[in-house]
């Protein structure tokens, strides 16, 4: 013990770090950041988690407006007919549709193959 003594007296940081209360300071300082299963870093992935869900959600909840707005606006047959012209491209009997795709629209079948 003397030797540890006389190196303490000359390193007085060694008799922090010997000190048993520091030393399970340490301990559980090491075993709650990181070995615990309620650890710092569960944590951290968990919030991480939990923002991308509630990302999500608010996303959700903005097309379901949309939608419910879309619905509204379909109970007008005028409304429907519009609708079913731009997304399905229906028509008339007595009508020609023409579709125009610009260049950037469409992926060249040259470009899918390869």
């Amino acid at each position: 013990m003397s030797k540890f003594k006389k190196l303490s007296n000359s390193y007085p940081i060694l008799k922090i770090l010997g000190n048993r209360y520091f030393i399970v300071l340490v301990f559980f300082t090491i075993w709650m950041l990181f070995l615990d299963n309620y650890s710092y870093m569960e944590h951290r992935i968990l919030n991480k988690q939990l923002d991308e869900l509630e990302d999500n959600k608010k996303y959700y909840q903005d097309e379901i407006k949309k939608d419910q707005e879309n619905i509204k606006n379909l109970k007008n047959p005028d409304q429907i007919e519009k609708y079913a012209r731009e997304k399905y491209y229906m028509k008339k009997d007595s009508e020609d549709i023409y579709i125009i795709e610009f260049e950037g629209d469409t992926i060249s079948q040259d470009k899918s193959k390869s």
